[in-house]
């Protein structure tokens, strides 16, 4: 299931890394891919919306949708 993110507060490479990373905890199989420039992150994921934004949030980004 795809699921795409606006998150907030991302501005560099670690901030991709840090994203990535926990998807990638909750779920390893995840596909994601982060567009700094429009502040959107896709996850191709089974695991449910919530856990995702969940994980994002946890890193201390701001998920706005």
């Amino acid at each position: 299931m795809k699921h795409v993110f606006t998150v907030t507060g991302m501005s560099c490479g670690h901030c991709v890394r840090a994203v990535t990373q926990a998807i990638r905890a909750l779920d390893p199989q995840a596909t994601v891919q982060v567009d700094l420039d429009a502040q959107r992150v896709e996850v191709e994921s089974e695991q449910p919306r919530p856990a995702l934004a969940d994980a994002i949030r946890d890193e201390g980004y701001a998920v706005v949708d």
